[in-house]
Formats: structure tokens, sequence, C-alpha cells
């Protein structure tokens, strides 16, 4: 298109960062096409950094861990058991963390054209989900011991109880040091505080053993424990599975990014909006904007790009800029009328399915 025209090479960096086929967008033309800018920023986490600490808390957690045992079943107390298993899923979640902090840093290459970056996110998921497979089997252990409780020797359940206090701050502040903006390190590091606050727990509990005889105590600590659990390991699935089902990230609204953008000088119409997560505090759009005959394609995309990391912090956004009325080869047909009605259920004749709402200026129904 005359007044228009960009390098090849520009052309090749907006294809090899497009979603070419992922938004239907197979056949359009990017020739107004572009990517924001990556330079300056990172993608990653001071990987090396994060991993020494996340090994400091890996020692301290695996060496209580087998103490712990061996006093759980000596003093016949389920709390503490349930206290080292769930020891034993912090360990696993940094162990995880771990390897997925190493596959995530691996560039991207082949079909993986971002890399490994979800690895993090099936670790956390996996995380997410441990955490409530375990909270199940020790509801019904602790129900069944609120039914029959055995003898639980309370001063061992208290000193140990004690001891896990400490070992956990010790370890949540080993992992506090590394980048918590990673669901994944978050999913290892919710782990280890759902762990302290059920030590605090089972040492009330260790307390009340000592100073009462009250044997159920000790379930009811477990119960506790159970609902800690639950509640982490609900927000894991939920932050993790919103990532896997490419949703807006939580606190950006999709229409009103939509509505901002159109309200901008020379746009016309913004269509095939599309706001995702490539992984944690990585955000990413792709949308289709039309602007008014003659103006500035490129000005306008610069504009918009500005935008976009400066109100939303999205740096990763891939924009086909088009003209309104524009026919390029055959392939962009023309909105003719004022209002750029079109047929009811339909968006714009260009776009046979635009993948969602079509934003235009002025009052519009989402």
């Amino acid at each position: 298109m005359a007044g228009h025209e960009h390098s090849h090479d520009d052309h090749a960096h907006d294809q090899q960062h497009g979603r070419s086929g992922r938004d239907g967008h197979g056949g359009h033309s990017h020739g107004h096409g572009g990517h924001g800018g990556h330079g300056g920023h990172s993608h990653g986490v001071a990987a090396d950094a994060d991993r020494r600490w996340l090994l400091s808390a890996l020692a301290l957690i695996v060496v209580f861990m087998a103490g712990e045992v061996v006093v759980g079943f000596a003093a016949q107390s389920l709390a503490l058991i349930s206290d080292a298993a769930h020891m034993l899923t912090d360990a696993a979640s940094i162990v995880l963390a771990l390897v997925a902090m190493r596959l995530a840093a691996r560039p991207a290459r082949g079909g993986y054209t971002y890399g490994l970056k979800r690895a993090e996110i099936l670790s956390a998921q996996a995380n997410g989900v441990t955490l409530l497979v375990l909270s199940a089997w020790l509801a019904y252990e602790a129900v069944t011991r609120l039914i029959e409780p055995p003898d639980v020797t309370g001063s061992l359940v208290l000193v140990t109880a004690l001891v896990g206090i400490v070992v956990n701050l010790a370890a949540a502040w080993c992992m506090s040091k590394a980048n918590r903006s990673s669901l994944n390190v978050e999913g290892a590091f919710q782990h280890v505080v759902t762990d302290l606050y059920a030590f605090i727990a089972t040492a009330v509990a260790g307390l009340i053993i000592l100073l009462t005889g009250f044997a159920q105590a000790d379930a009811i600590a477990s119960l506790i424990v159970v609902v800690l659990m639950l509640r982490a390991g609900i927000g894991l699935v939920r932050d993790s599975g919103r990532i896997f089902l490419e949703a807006a990230p939580a606190g950006i609204d999709p229409d009103e990014v939509a509505d901002r953008l159109v309200a901008q000088p020379l746009v016309e119409e913004i269509h095939d909006l599309h706001i995702w997560e490539i992984t944690s505090n990585q955000p990413a759009l792709s949308a289709h904007i039309l602007v008014t005959p003659g103006g500035d394609c490129h000005a306008v995309r610069r504009e918009l790009q500005r935008k976009l990391a400066g109100q939303y912090g999205i740096t990763h956004s891939t924009l086909q800029v088009d003209h309104v009325g524009e026919d390029a080869a055959g392939t962009l047909l023309q909105i003719t009328a004022p209002e750029f009605a079109a047929p009811a259920g339909k968006g714009p004749d260009h776009c046979a399915d635009s993948h969602g709402p079509v934003h235009r200026a002025g009052p519009h129904e989402h």
C-alpha cells in the first residue's frame, strides 16, 4: 500500500511474533502489523539466585521432615504425620519449581515458539492438585480420629510443632527471597506458608493435650490444616487454569482495554482482540485495528502500543492495522455505512469470524 511500505525484515519480525492461525488471521495481510518492543526488558527471573534460595528451603524441609515422621508415629499424632505429609509435598513442590525454572529458561525453538515457559504453570497446577488430593485424605483420617481418638503424647507433639514453626519460618524466609511473581515459585511458597500455619495449629493442639488430655485436639488441628490446604490448592488450580485456558490476566478487562483503544484518534474499530498470559506476569495481546482512511497506520500502532505498555503493562502486543475501506489484493472488503452496520450475528465482512466483540467509538454492546 502506497505510503506505508516497510522492510522485509520488519515483515519477517511481525510474522515471527504474530499469532497467525491462532486467531483466525492466517489469511490476512500483515502489511501494517506491528509487534510490541521487547528491548530493555526481560521475561526471565534471576534463576540462579532463585535456585539458591529454593535449595536452601528444600534442605531445611527435608531434614526436619525425616525427623517429624519418626516422632509422629512414636507420639501417635495424626497432626504431626499430616504435617510431615504436607512437608513432603513442600519438598516436591520446590523440586518441581526448580525443574520448571530450568525448563522455562530454555530458548524458544522448533514448534515451541514460546519456549517451555509454561512448564512453570504446569508445576504450579501440580502443586495445587497435590494439595487438594492430600487434604481429602487427611480430612477422612481426621474425622475417623475424632470418633475414635488414639492416645497422643502431647509433649512430643508440642515440642516437635514448635521446632517445625522455626524451620518453616526459616524456609519461608528463604523462599521470600526468590521471585514470587512467578506462579510456580508462589505455589511452592504457599505450600510452606500453609505448613507454617499448620504447625501453629499442631502446637496449640499439643499444648491442649498436655494440659487437659483432650486427645481430639490432634484431629481438630488436622482439620485446620485441611482447610488451609484446600484454600491454597483451589487458588493455585484456579490461577494456573486461567493461564492454560488463555483467559485475560486477573485485573485486566478486555472490553475496557478495547474501549480505551478505540477512543484514540483515527481508530474506527477494533476486533479480534485477545489478551492472555504466556506465563506468570507475561501478558500478551493481539488485535485487528481499523483506522480512518488516510490515517498513519504506523503512528496509530505505536501510540496504541505505548498505551498498552504504560496503562496495562502489556509489552508483548501484536497489532494488525488496516485502513477502513482498504482492499488489499481483494482480501479486505469495505465497510461503507457510516455506522459500520453488519448483519445480525456477524462481524465485519473482512473477518468472517471476529472471535469476540467488535468495538467501535461511541456506545455499543459488548
